[in-house]
């Protein structure tokens, strides 16, 4: 009665799992998917920033401080191409990136990545990172110069229209310059320059020709329009990110800026910080950014994560540069607009690495824009690995497969034991029957037995769990790497796998595409979920019963049902997983079963399952060849 009770409360504990992982993980993935999808293909309305008005900008730091560059609330909301034909714009073009600069305001507010599409299908749209002001999803760049609270002086803002200084486009080989004279004594200048990537460098002039000295703060900022959407997942960090200096990384969720409560001037709110040096800011998605880089030696009077007027925002001001009569001030900026790719973000790790921008530069942990996460010491060895890899061979699919080799001779001392002890666990399975009729109703007596014939054969029974320990790291980092670095993205494999960092598309349930009918949409993610199962799940699973099958079977029943359902409970909990992940554990498994078996082999144990199988082949070769000769 209590084998039968512990054997119905492990099915119901397996399928109580089952559930909860489908429910909590699957379900909201697809969803999300199919959220991302949706605003891919259709532009929602959204509620636009806050609109500059003419007047000067003023210093911030006070609670009059106006919040430079926002759009007015009620603006109407209008096309992208229609915003971007409404005004004058000088075009950038460059290899990684298209789009254009407008005039009014010299933001930099158009910008598509020309690299990378928005599917898998190399003719779907480019991804489009920075959009203007008056559309649905505003997004851009914008540098200012301010002035103190109570100043009269005029200075440019987000409806000045500037004037160019020629007539050339932006490119890596051709900067722009931009002038702007307030008719009050003042001219600035602004030359733009791009390199071949995704770096924009600001220059920027100002000729005091008035009768009295000027106090002006350099001032720049990235705003961002509505609320994005994000991937919701703990394991990745979405929203505005920087490194301040003696503060150290700072990460906060859209939320988080939401619900702060501190006053940054006008009705924005979030958190400042003061005095910073040799930092940077902005906003990162899971696969693009845009981040503020000031000079490395610059102090910033203040940094700043704000939201306001349903929009957030990243900015830091300068220290004030008084412009004598007849006088010059100078400021820089940079702007990091694009993907987050690790060559060209920078990679810190020791002997290895990639250097990019954090080190060209000399710039604080900037390779932390890419979220390796706290166990950056497994995440980035595992990235290094498969980057090496795909260079060598040209296919991430290809890579995962050798890594997964690399990883079995690292720890392959370590397999052997484990594996030779459960082989002799395999062996005395005779032994630890004959206890349980030995004594059926003493289960004290059966332990101390057992216990006992372990340490006469010098059997580990916990040494069996040492090759799962081990795979936990490494199918973690292998994940983490899937899920957020962009080299993954749409990275394919062979046949129907077009995208590793992208559950297997195929489907048992419509019998790979036969049956014309979407299991989601018919019966709802809620019941539909447990009706998507590709082709590589399945493998997956099939090799991991094939493993279990050469484990020595627990004595417990409990414990031997839960082993038996655990193949088909994790083919159902990796169905959502990056196809990439299930095609490693599939090969690890492969690898597993065949060195496991082995082992046994050399240790004396009969390998039940392939010796079945043979002796089933053996038995109808044998049946067909008499029918042959009959």
């Amino acid at each position: 009665m209590s084998d039968n009770r512990n054997t119905i409360l492990a099915v119901i504990l397996s399928g109580f799992v089952l559930i909860a992982w489908q429910y909590f993980y699957n379900v909201p993935q697809m969803e999300k998917q199919r959220e991302v999808q949706r605003q891919a293909e259709v532009q929602k309305p959204a509620a636009q920033p806050a609109t500059p008005g003419a007047t000067p900008g003023a210093a911030p730091g006070t609670s009059a401080s106006p919040a430079p560059g926002a759009p007015a609330a009620d603006a109407p909301v209008a096309s992208r191409e229609t915003v971007l034909a409404s005004g004058p714009r000088i075009k950038i073009d460059t290899p990684r990136v298209t789009g254009s600069i407008a005039l009014k305001g010299a933001r930099i507010d158009d910008l598509a990545l020309v690299q990378f599409r928005e599917t898998v299908d190399p003719k779907s749209p480019a991804v489009v990172l920075l959009s203007p002001s008056g559309t649905a999803e505003p997004y851009y760049a914008e540098f200012l110069w301010l002035t103190a609270n109570g100043s009269s002086v005029k200075t440019p803002n987000g409806e000045t229209v500037w004037q160019q200084e020629g007539s050339n486009s932006l490119s890596p080989t051709s900067p722009v310059t931009l002038k702007y004279d307030n008719g009050q004594g003042l001219i600035f200048r602004r030359t733009i320059a791009i390199d071949e990537r995704y770096l924009f460098t600001i220059k920027d002039e100002v000729n005091n020709l008035g009768s009295a000295p000027v106090t002006l703060y350099p001032f720049g900022l990235i705003s961002r329009g509505g609320k994005p959407p994000v991937s919701g997942y703990a394991i990745l960090h979405e929203g505005p990110i920087g490194y301040l200096g003696e503060h150290g990384l700072q990460e906060y969720t859209y939320k988080n800026l939401d619900e702060s409560k501190t006053s940054t001037g006008g009705n924005s709110r979030g958190v400042v910080f003061s005095k910073v040096t040799n930092g940077w800011l902005g906003i990162t998605d899971k696969y693009w950014a845009t981040a503020l880089l000031p000079e490395t030696d610059a102090t910033l009077e203040t940094a700043r994560f704000t939201t306001g007027d349903k929009r957030y925002q990243a900015d830091y001001m300068l220290g004030g540069q008084t412009i004598p009569i007849g006088g010059t001030a100078v400021a820089s900026g940079r702007l990091f607009a694009g993907a987050k790719e690790a060559a060209v973000v920078g990679l810190n790790f020791p002997l290895v690495g990639f250097g990019g921008y954090n080190k060209q530069l000399g710039l604080n942990h900037f390779d932390l824009l890419i979220d390796w996460g706290h166990f950056y010491f497994i995440t980035k060895p595992m990235f290094l690995a498969l980057d090496w890899f795909y260079r060598l061979v040209g296919n991430f699919g290809i890579a995962i497969l050798l890594v997964t080799v690399i990883v079995k001779l690292l720890f392959f001392p370590l397999a052997n034991k484990s594996y030779a002890s459960m082989a002799k666990m395999k062996s005395v399975q005779p032994q630890l029957a004959a206890l349980k009729e030995r004594y059926p109703d003493d289960r004290v007596k059966q332990q101390q037995e057992m216990m006992e014939i372990y340490k006469k054969e010098k059997i580990n029974p916990i040494a069996g769990c040492l090759p799962v320990v081990v795979q936990i790291p490494v199918f973690f980092s292998l994940y983490k790497v899937l899920f957020i670095t962009i080299e993954m993205r749409h990275a394919p494999f062979f046949g129907w796998i077009k995208d590793l960092s992208a559950p297997d598309p195929t489907n048992l349930f419509t019998l790979f595409g036969l049956i014309p009918f979407d299991p989601i949409a018919l019966l709802g993610p809620h019941i539909g979920a447990y009706l998507v199962m590709g082709i590589w799940p399945i493998i997956m699973g099939i090799t991991m019963w094939v493993q279990m099958k050469l484990n020595p079977a627990p004595p417990d029943p409990t414990q031997k049902m839960i082993f038996d359902w655990m193949p088909l409970i994790f083919t159902f909990m990796l169905a959502g997983f990056p196809a990439g992940l299930v095609i490693y554990w599939a090969w690890n498994n492969l690898l597993s079963v065949l060195q496991q078996s082995f082992i046994m082999r050399k240790n004396g144990v009969k390998v039940e399952l392939f010796d079945n199988l043979k002796s089933t082949f053996q038995k109808k070769s044998v049946t067909t060849e008499t029918k042959k000769a009959t």
